[in-house]
């Protein structure tokens, strides 16, 4: 195989970044309300965390680095202008808001049937959304 056809991405796994404004209530959240384990936590503004099979990095806000110049983190601006969110795919949507809203978190709506699926959405502290979903084979 060619260098141009090689993958780069080789025994390589992806991680999210998501730029929090409260370590501490972020932390409660994935670790109390969502389940994820702490896998390694840094300078008290950083959380390594694994989450279904993935790994998700809490960083505080942040400035600009040799690296990434003129590149600014910020937490969400506007709860309500989602830039990315995350779908856990579930086998009973309605056990698993049942479930998330018991251990504190804040749903939109309840879950909305629509065909064979059915969802719901929910926020982090600093508004990343979330999605629940369940996919019926008709």
């Amino acid at each position: 195989m060619s260098e141009n056809h090689s993958n780069p991405f080789e025994n390589s796994e992806l991680t999210t970044i998501l730029v929090v404004s409260n370590m501490a209530k972020s932390k409660a959240f994935y670790v109390d309300v969502l389940g994820a384990d702490i896998f390694r936590e840094y300078g008290g503004d950083s959380l390594v965390l694994k989450f279904l099979g993935d790994w998700i990095l809490l960083v505080t806000p942040g400035g600009p680095t040799a690296d990434k110049p003129n590149t600014h983190f910020v937490s969400p601006i506007n709860r309500d202008s989602v830039s990315h969110s995350f779908t856990i795919r579930v086998q009973d949507c309605n056990k698993s808001y049942e479930i998330l809203k018991g251990r504190g978190a804040e749903f939109i709506t309840p879950p909305v049937v629509n065909g064979a699926e059915t969802r719901c959405f929910f926020r982090d502290p600093d508004g990343h959304l979330f999605e629940i979903s369940e996919y019926r084979a008709t």
